[in-house]
């Protein structure tokens, strides 16, 4: 049976897709079966990686909506044991028309739980914000890691991501845990990026990683391509932390 690790902020700019899409490249380097699932509207790691959407695109947006089946949906990319189900702007629309249902926190939940027989780790791409789709990621997870980045007001909104976190615990998913908080855009010649790595690490201690991704323009050169770091440049220090990161995930695993 796989892990379903849903990677959540609603904070913008923490690296949380560059993570979710790095990570999965990571394991998936590691020759762990991953599958990324791209939940987020913006379709942002579905870019990242290169899959060009069309017409005939079918994404998580039709699994959801029982439009097509699961092997429709799933893409592979340039590497192997690494796919993903794309997303498009359509997902959008999911919150206003599941107003009625009664299980509308289970619409993931329920499409993904087959994949579970199939991959290692699925790796969910959250929005960046607590609605009704972070609701349905969370709620089909077994944990979720948490992107903070060493920077000003870095824990910001932080306890409300965490209310959220023990809402869903107490209403949908009691197994759900925190896997880590993951320290993301750290300069180490930075005072302010070491006053924020030594404030995360009193406040939550054992939580966090000890994997630190550094700020390294490598990570978004891969992006602008349509590629994971792992496929751009494996040498480079972006790649070199996101291999150590899914290394202690697949030790505490």
């Amino acid at each position: 049976m796989g892990k379903a690790i849903a990677i959540s902020n609603q904070k913008g700019g923490v690296g949380k897709t560059t993570s979710t899409v790095n990570l999965a490249a990571s394991l998936a380097a590691l020759e762990k079966k991953v599958l990324l699932i791209d939940f987020d509207p913006q379709a942002n790691a579905t870019s990242s990686l290169g899959i060009k959407i069309d017409s005939e695109t079918k994404t998580i947006y039709n699994l959801i909506e029982n439009d097509c089946e699961v092997n429709d949906c799933i893409k592979n990319t340039n590497l192997k044991y690494f796919d993903i189900i794309p997303s498009h702007i359509d997902l959008v629309g999911i919150e206003i028309e599941s107003i009625d249902l009664i299980e509308r926190e289970y619409l993931l939940k329920n499409t993904i739980s087959p994949l579970l027989e199939i991959y290692e780790y699925i790796l969910i791409d959250c929005p960046p914000s607590l609605g009704l789709l972070t609701i349905n990621a969370l709620t089909a997870s077994n944990s979720v890691i948490i992107p903070i980045q060493c920077e000003y007001l870095a824990l910001e909104g932080l306890g409300k991501l965490l209310n959220t976190i023990k809402s869903i615990q107490k209403l949908h998913n009691e197994n759900l845990q925190i896997e880590g908080i993951l320290l993301t855009m750290y300069d180490i010649r930075l005072n302010l990026s070491n006053q924020v790595k030594k404030e995360v690490k009193i406040h939550f201690n054992e939580m966090v990683f000890k994997t630190i991704v550094h700020r390294n323009v490598k990570l978004g050169e891969a992006t602008s391509f349509g590629k994971s770091i792992i496929d751009y440049d494996v040498s480079s220090k972006g790649a070199n932390n996101y291999l150590n990161l899914a290394r202690e995930l697949i030790s505490k695993n």
